[in-house]
């Protein structure tokens, strides 16, 4: 019976977490989201994982599984933004202390 329970929690928080998986994988739009924020929160879920293969509980195993899968993608396509963001970013500033030539 508790897996009963497991089960619905690991289903109804995986489910929560498609639609901004589903908005950034379409989109590739990451400006909404904290870096810091998603680094950590890939690292927990990374840790739930590794929890319920130790326990071997499978509605910890099977949701945390899915969500590590869609948590990495959309961390990896924020720290590309950042990386880009601060490219861009420092590409302009040497452009502006660059000396103009006549």
């Amino acid at each position: 019976m508790a897996d009963v329970f497991g089960f619905i929690g690991a289903f109804l928080t995986t489910l929560s977490f498609v639609p901004q998986a589903w908005l950034v994988l379409r989109t590739g739009k990451t400006e909404g989201i904290s870096l810091a924020m998603y680094a950590l929160f890939t690292i927990g879920v990374a840790a739930w994982l590794v929890y319920g293969i130790f326990e071997n509980a499978l509605p910890i195993i099977a949701a945390n599984a899915i969500t590590l899968s869609l948590a990495s993608i959309i961390l990896g396509l924020k720290m590309r933004a950042v990386l880009q963001a601060r490219s861009r970013a420092q590409g302009a500033a040497a452009d502006t202390s660059a000396p103009i030539a006549s």
